[in-house]
Order: structure tokens, then C-alpha cells, then sequence
């Protein structure tokens, strides 16, 4: 395009409003559409929809962003909002975030997260799903994302077990964050709140002093709210221990602390690491005798579950750098002999084996890694350490598509087979979703 026909385009100006058909999902939970061939994200569409949307962000050259204020042409999978404070009938400042699927049938956000995690895959990973035409494509990715149990007959409401709220520090005024802002939006209900957090959630009342409001409600134990003071690190009763329970076992876990927010996301988790190692004893693949690790381990839910498929043989170091998860891991792997907690940064861990005696590296190389890193990923430092151990297999659990993408193509690049991949949808009516991907060295 010539400068003189680039100049006569329609500018994208913040607060002007367009007229967009969506064409596409994008990771984060927005849509894509073009304008004029500008790329533009629009929050609160579906693909396939006509919407008009006011453009909220248009820095970049390459794209803007905007956000839906009207819906032209409705997608049949368009329902109303689960949360009327996020409904698109609502100005997009005061529109409630941490629901931005909520407009959409489940069954297709599901196949939206699919088709985010193939397209990731795809690009950053090197991995191409194989169908054979684009109809079995849309069925693959409708059930690439599973379902958590129960979430189809509740609409995926009332599964959140832990609830974060904010306050106005000049009204004191109690809520959520609007979306893609830090700005408190008074809501009159938490439809993804487990009701026992619901019950006790002040959304009624103002809280002057206070910056956060935590609302914990653990399977085991009584339901918590937890203070974050202004201006103070911490919030009252963080360390608190509290029970958790996954069929007949129990977790102790801080209140303060890591552990899934869907009711049913640990034991999820849980099933799909220990059918994971299943299929590696299965394989001939597993040694429980071998340098065994858990990294990224929180409370060690994770290593539970490779004991509960390696049996009480099992040997497996966690690592988790929060010495009140290490102390949690630690009691809930305590009938296994050969499980150990310890309190370390994984990559400094790593880096102490990868100097280790030639023994205790062969023991490592015969073992199989499972980790759980944060949203950012493994990210290259620590997956070229894991690459120099060599563990014979790598369980690996990611909440973010992108980064799991990135560290499968360095996986792949040393050596390292896919040989499983799944994907669960325990956080409806958001963007977010876990995946499991299993590596084997070849």
C-alpha cells in the first residue's frame, strides 16, 4: 500500500467507535478482526459476529484494540452474561472483569480454547494437530478442552473456591477489578463463586483502610475472608493451615496460598498426572527408584500422584521456593518414605544437580520430572537445565498455552518426544484453561 493510500485510511482513534466483523480468537480472551487491514482485538465478541466496538487502545502501528458496545449480527452460541456487571449492555468502564467468556455457550468456549492451544502449538511449538479435513477439525478442538465434572449441569457457575476482591481506596467501596483495568467495579453477586464464599463476600459494605479482600473456602475446612491492610505486605491469617480433601485424601494447605481455584481442578489434576504416569509404568518407561522430581511443587499434590500410580516405593524430591508450601508438602507426603520437601528457587536446584556426582546424575537421568511453573512458564534457563539432566520422561503442566508452546518447541529441538497432550477447562466462562503435555526422550 502506498503512503499516500495509508494516509487516507481511517485513523483508529481511542474513544471512536467502528463497525468490525470478528473473524478470529487470539489468546487472552479477545477476538481479532481487521479494519481498513489493521488488525484490531476486540474484547467481548465471538467469531463470526458483526459487532460495533469503541476503540480503547491504538499505540501500535500493527493493531488496536477495542471492546464491543453493540452485537449487529449475534453468533448462535451468544447467551446472556452470566454476570449482568459484565454484560455487554453495560459501558465496557464499568464492566466487571474476570468473566470475559461468560457471553458464550460452554461448549464452544471450549472449542475456542482449543483452537488457542492448537493455533499455539502450531506456531510457537512446531506441533501440528492431524485432521483430515476442517470439519473433524472443529470436533477435534471441541474436545481437545475437557470439561470439569458437574460444570455442564451448573452452566460452570458457583466452582470458584477462592475469590479475590479489592477495595476503592477513596470510597472503600468493595468488588472486582472492571476488566483490563485496576479500577473497583461494586458488584451485587460472584455467579463463579462457590456459595459459601457468596455467603460471606461483603459486597454490601465498605472497608476503608483495606486494599484486599481474600475469600477462601477450602472442601475440608470453614470458609475465610483474609485482609490485605493498605500500604502493609501480607494479609491477617494468611498461614493459617487449611484442609483440603481429593476423594479420601487430605491436603494441608496455607489459606494465603497456592492451590486450584475450581472445586474440582485438583483432583483434575491430580487423576491426569497419575493416569499420565500410568502410562509410563504401562510403557516400561518408569523407575519409582530413580531421581524422580516434582518441581514448582506447592503443597505436593503433584508428587501425591505419582505415588498414588508408583506406589509407596516411589522416590521424588519437591522443590517449591515458599518454605510454608515446602512445610505442607512435606506433611502430606509424609507416609512416603522416600518423598522429600525442599525449599529452593528450581533453577538454583537445578543447577546443584546438574554439579552432582556422576551417581546421582545417572539416577536423574533414568527419572521423570513433573512441574507445574508459574504463568510464564518453565521459560528457556530452566528447560535447557532439564535438557542437560535428561530425565527419561517430563510431565508437564502449564496454565498458559503460549509459554507451554515455547518450552515443548525446546523440548522437542534436544530430543524430547510429545507423546500426550490434554486439556482441561477449569476456569468456564474466562479464557483460562491447564493443559498436560508428556514428553519422552528418545
Amino acid at each position: 500500500m502506498s503512503s499516500r493510500a495509508h494516509a487516507s485510511s481511517p485513523q483508529l482513534e481511542p474513544g471512536t467507535t467502528v463497525e468490525l466483523e470478528v473473524t478470529g480468537i487470539a489468546h487472552g480472551g479477545v477476538s481479532v478482526a481487521r479494519h481498513e487491514g489493521r488488525v484490531v482485538f476486540v474484547a467481548d465478541a465471538i467469531p463470526g459476529e458483526r459487532v460495533r466496538a469503541r476503540v480503547t487502545e491504538a499505540r501500535k502501528k500493527s493493531f488496536a484494540r477495542a471492546t464491543a458496545v453493540e452485537v449487529l449480527d449475534a453468533s448462535p452460541d451468544r447467551r446472556e452474561h452470566v454476570w449482568a456487571e459484565a454484560s455487554v449492555q453495560r459501558d465496557p468502564e464499568h464492566r466487571a472483569g474476570g468473566a470475559e467468556f461468560g457471553h458464550i455457550a460452554l461448549a464452544r468456549q471450549r472449542a475456542l480454547k482449543g483452537q488457542v492451544l492448537a493455533d499455539a502449538m502450531q506456531r510457537f511449538g512446531g506441533v501440528q494437530l492431524t485432521v483430515e479435513n476442517d470439519a473433524e477439525l472443529e470436533d477435534t478442538l471441541a474436545e481437545l478442552v475437557e470439561a470439569a465434572p458437574g460444570d455442564e449441569e451448573a452452566n460452570g457457575l458457583g466452582y470458584r473456591t477462592r475469590v479475590r476482591l479489592h477495595v476503592d481506596p477513596e470510597t472503600g467501596a468493595v468488588g472486582p477489578y472492571a476488566a483490563r483495568s485496576r479500577r473497583v467495579v461494586p458488584v451485587a453477586s460472584l455467579p463463579l463463586a462457590d456459595e459459601r464464599i457468596a455467603q460471606i463476600a461483603p459486597l454490601d459494605e465498605t472497608m476503608p483502610g483495606v486494599s484486599t479482600v481474600d475469600l477462601v473456602a477450602p472442601s475440608a475446612d470453614d470458609p475465610r475472608m483474609l485482609l490485605g491492610l493498605a500500604g502493609e505486605r501480607g494479609r491477617a491469617g494468611e498461614h493459617d493451615a487449611v484442609h483440603e480433601l481429593i476423594e479420601d485424601r487430605g491436603f494441608q494447605v496455607r489459606a494465603g496460598g497456592f492451590w486450584q481455584v475450581h472445586r474440582e481442578a485438583p483432583a483434575v489434576l491430580f487423576t491426569a498426572v497419575r493416569d499420565a504416569i500410568d502410562g509410563l509404568i504401562s510403557a516400561g518407561r518408569f523407575d519409582p527408584a530413580a531421581g524422580n522430581l516434582d518441581l514448582y511443587g506447592g503443597a505436593g499434590l503433584l508428587a501425591a500422584a505419582m505415588a498414588e500410580a508408583a506406589g509407596p516405593g516411589l522416590k521424588v524430591t519437591t522443590v517449591e521456593a515458599a518454605p510454608s508450601a515446602t512445610d505442607d508438602a512435606a506433611e502430606n507426603l509424609s507416609e512416603l518414605v522416600g518423598a522429600l520437601a525442599l525449599t529452593a528457587r528450581v533453577d538454583r536446584h537445578l543447577a546443584e544437580l546438574l554439579g552432582a556426582a556422576a551417581p546421582v546424575r545417572e539416577r536423574l537421568r533414568r527419572g521423570t520430572v513433573v512441574l507445574d511453573p508459574p504463568r510464564s512458564g518453565a521459560g528457556g534457563a530452566v528447560t535447557a537445565q532439564l535438557v542437560e539432566l535428561a530425565p527419561a520422561n517430563i510431565v508437564y503442566v502449564a496454565c498458559d498455552p503460549v509459554a507451554l508452546a515455547r518450552d515443548t518447541r525446546s523440548l522437542r529441538e534436544a530430543g524430547y518426544e510429545l507423546t500426550g497432550l490434554r486439556a482441561f477447562d477449569i476456569f468456564p466462562h474466562t479464557h483460562h484453561f491447564e493443559s498436560l503435555a508428556v514428553f519422552e526422550r528418545a
